[in-house]
């Protein structure tokens, strides 16, 4: 009998918890043809290093850490995998919730959910966070205060769409490629309707279009983006559960598939995944079915850059669970596999080679 070759590349799984149960972040090697997992480390960061994100080189790890108001960085061990921490550095505001990182990896954004303020680094060719580039605070009104939930650039990296919770507005930011600073796009912003809540916002791969999953009516608006400008025009609201779902339900996370043609986001309460068809040419969604979660309170979820599976981490239950998806009708099933994790929120994906 002759051993098996080992396959070339490693799938590796980073897992951000919070820490009133978690440890901090959960590294496993994940093996997709019979589903099993092996622990590889526990980095300790007891202060809720929530969510995760690459740099695009896929060198560092960075994570925002609620509890303490800081974000840190992580050397990413090409050969063990396992994380070594770089620099910490303070979040500028209060409860940091999201991460984001340029994707030509000059800036990392920081999204405080707590006090409203949204803020800019720039990052260190080593991957550590250096100085403060720019930090901008959003204002309420009234009773409406300001809640940044998450901030996502564009795939040229010129422009950002921060989804701000608490004042209904998605901003519409030009990027300085030098220094990081951000001016107002010409269009500055895009209201959603009164109590819809943005929280995450999700580009569709040719760069047309943005949806954004809005946590308090869970409902998804979709826009259309102006290329040369970063505009954003209204295009629809869709639901996010059926009609007949009288109990409470908040939206979460949303993600595309590699290829375009679904559009997946997280629904808290009605614990499931909604599954949208995209058209390409309108932007419009088709809502496809609504998998559930086998868990309460999804939050953050994966879809697989291979298209295959999707990890939903479900904080209540203190999973993260695997499905697999069918590329046809971009439908789930359930495996019956999952990984126990203290409080998960946040699954990140990482191939080795």
């Amino acid at each position: 009998m002759t051993l098996a070759q080992k396959p070339k590349t490693r799938e590796i799984l980073y897992v951000g918890t919070y820490t009133q149960k978690g440890e901090g972040i959960y590294v496993y090697e994940f093996d997709r043809t019979n589903f099993s997992y092996k622990e590889l480390q526990v980095l300790t960061n007891k202060n809720s290093p929530s969510f995760l994100e690459f740099h695009p080189n896929k060198q560092f790890l960075y994570s925002a850490n609620e509890d303490n108001n800081t974000i840190s960085s992580y050397k990413i061990d090409p050969v063990t995998a396992k994380l070594t921490s770089l620099n910490e550095k303070s979040s500028v505001g209060k409860g940091p919730c999201h991460v984001s990182v340029d994707p030509k990896g000059r800036f990392i954004y920081v999204s405080n959910y707590g006090s409203g303020l949204l803020a800019v680094y720039r990052l260190n060719k080593d991957g550590s966070i250096g100085e403060l580039a720019d930090s901008i605070q959003d204002k309420g009104t009234g009773s409406q205060k300001p809640h940044m939930h998450s901030v996502i650039p564009s795939a040229d990296g010129k422009f950002i769409y921060a989804s701000d919770l608490g004042i209904d507005k998605i901003m519409v930011y030009l990027v300085d490629p030098k220094t990081g600073k951000l001016t107002p796009g010409s269009v500055p912003y895009a209201n959603v309707k009164a109590g819809d809540g943005p929280r995450h916002f999700a580009i569709h791969p040719n760069g047309n279009f943005g949806y954004s999953a809005c946590e308090l009516k869970s409902v998804v608006n979709s826009f259309q983006i102006i290329k040369n400008s970063g505009a954003l025009v209204p295009l629809e609201r869709v639901g996010m559960v059926p009609d007949d779902f009288a109990g409470k339900t908040y939206a979460a996370d949303i993600h595309f598939s590699p290829d375009g043609k679904f559009l997946y986001a997280s629904n808290r309460g009605h614990e499931s995944i909604v599954v949208y068809s995209v058209d390409a040419k309108t932007g419009k969604l088709t809502t496809a079915g609504y998998p559930e979660t086998h868990g309460k309170h999804p939050r953050n979820f994966l879809v697989d850059e291979k298209g295959e599976l999707v990890y939903v981490t479900n904080r209540d239950n203190d999973n993260l669970v695997f499905f697999e998806r069918n590329s046809e009708t971009g439908l789930l099933t359930y495996t019956k596999k999952e990984i126990s994790i203290p409080t998960p929120v946040c699954v990140k994906q990482l191939f080795l080679k």
